[in-house]
């Protein structure tokens, strides 16, 4: 977004302000030293006056000092430009003041008055009404030194010349001081351009970045779905013969006899279906559009909780469940894929807390609704996930697990899953403390 003239003229203000102060610091300084080098003239052009003269540029030395040491205060800077102003005049004024005590208007000193002009327009970042105030100021002083000086004015033609010479000299420099002024706020204007430019530029790039990441995944994503499309058709049927195994088994009086049998059952078969929804998504991910409606059927959170635990049982052996849920948890889309994610996110937690070899490793599950939708986390007290991991979590084929232990994949499943849902799956961590997996789910209307 390009700044506007207003806040462009306040920002380059700011900048004026901190480059006039480190001018009127370091011509402070040369003026000192070219004060005290005048001896050099003092010696030629009027010796018997040398000594004090050179008392003279001592305490002009002394006072321009002092006005440098003051801007190093607060007040100091707010106020660079009078300060600056008043110190540029000691200069004149000590000529001035030579030219009064020698010889007038016939004085080579006036010379030096036009110089500290020209020097003034061109050295210093002044204001052109600042430069001719400062030209007028020096006129004036003139005026003085010659009409006060002892006899007056003795030479009146080369008094006047001399005066509208320095009269033009000021005018001269305000003028120049006036475009260059213009011209350092067209550079200044440049430079707040490209610097917007620049930073268009890398939003830019961190688009493009982002896009690449996207054909990235998309592509992986695309060699998933050839590979399981495949994969489906081998799995289904051997999964479809266990199926009529179990539901012919459940039949048999011994096990209508038995709760255990009949349970263990259940959950076999609980579990040849996962099989079938797991390939199937693999499938279906990777073709999926982001935020593509999911199967609309109600279910209830709590009940794929249950199923998740027990599904996955085996894994969280010693592993404390808690919950903290709402009494409605009644919500719309493909019950098996959301208690896939569940039995994943339950599954990593269990690996990772066992592996770190945690103390009463627990997992806490928590809901509530926000804004019609059901917010879910699950929270575990493990090892955490290092940050350069984190952002990589739901990579494909990305895994910390060692060789055979899984291929990375889980995460991306469920984060599609949820994406189908219209929510968000995103994980945090503390190092050595803790993970939190977060998703959303529709409300059932």
């Amino acid at each position: 977004m390009t700044t506007s003239l207003v806040e462009l003229h306040s920002n380059y203000r700011e900048e004026l302000r901190d480059y006039r102060l480190l001018c009127s610091k370091a011509g402070g300084l040369t003026v000192i030293l070219l004060v005290l080098m005048g001896v050099a003239l003092d010696y030629v052009v009027y010796p018997s006056e040398q000594k004090y003269f050179a008392m003279v540029r001592v305490l002009t030395s002394v006072a321009i000092g002092v006005a440098l040491l003051s801007l190093y205060t607060k007040m100091g800077r707010r106020h660079v430009q009078v300060i600056t102003f008043f110190w540029l005049l000691l200069p004149q004024a000590m000529i001035s003041w030579m030219i009064y005590f020698t010889q007038g208007e016939e004085s080579l000193f006036y010379a030096g008055l036009s110089l500290t002009i020209f020097a003034v327009g061109i050295l210093f970042p002044s204001g052109y009404w600042q430069t001719l105030a400062f030209g007028l100021a020096t006129v004036c002083l003139y005026y003085i030194a010659c009409t006060a000086h002892a006899g007056g004015i003795q030479n009146a033609s080369k008094f006047q010349f001399q005066l509208i010479l320095i009269f033009f000299c000021a005018l001269a420099s305000s003028i120049y001081t006036y475009f260059n002024e213009k011209g350092r706020f067209q550079l200044f204007r440049l430079k707040d351009e490209v610097a917007h430019k620049n930073e268009q530029l890398a939003r830019t790039n961190e688009s493009l970045a982002k896009i690449k990441g996207q054909l990235l995944q998309q592509e992986k994503m695309a060699a998933i779905g050839t590979l399981s499309a495949g994969l489906l058709h081998e799995v289904n049927n051997p999964v479809n013969f266990c199926l009529m195994a179990i539901e012919v088994a459940m039949e048999e009086p011994q096990v209508k006899e038995s709760a255990s049998l009949q349970e263990c059952l259940t959950d076999a078969r609980q579990g040849m279906h996962r099989i079938q929804h797991i390939v199937s998504d693999l499938k279906t991910f990777a073709y999926r559009k982001p935020g593509a409606a999911a199967d609309d059927v109600p279910f209830l959170f709590e009940k794929a909780l249950d199923s998740s635990i027990r599904l996955s049982a085996h894994e969280l052996r010693g592993v404390t469940i808690t919950r903290e849920l709402p009494l409605d948890t009644l919500v719309l889309g493909d019950e098996a894929a959301v208690i896939g994610v569940l039995i994943n996110l339950f599954s990593n937690a269990a690996l990772a807390m066992h592996k770190a070899g945690t103390v009463s490793p627990q997992v806490h599950v928590a809901a509530q609704w926000r804004d019609e939708r059901l917010h879910v986390k699950v929270r575990d007290n493990g090892p955490g996930i290092a940050a350069e991991n984190l952002a990589r979590v739901f990579e494909p084929f990305f895994t910390t697990r060692e060789v055979g232990q899984g291929l990375g994949l889980g995460l991306s499943i469920s984060y599609a899953v949820v994406e189908r849902h219209g929510g968000t799956l995103f994980a945090e961590s503390e190092l050595g403390q803790w993970t939190a997996f977060n998703f959303d789910l529709p409300r059932a209307e």
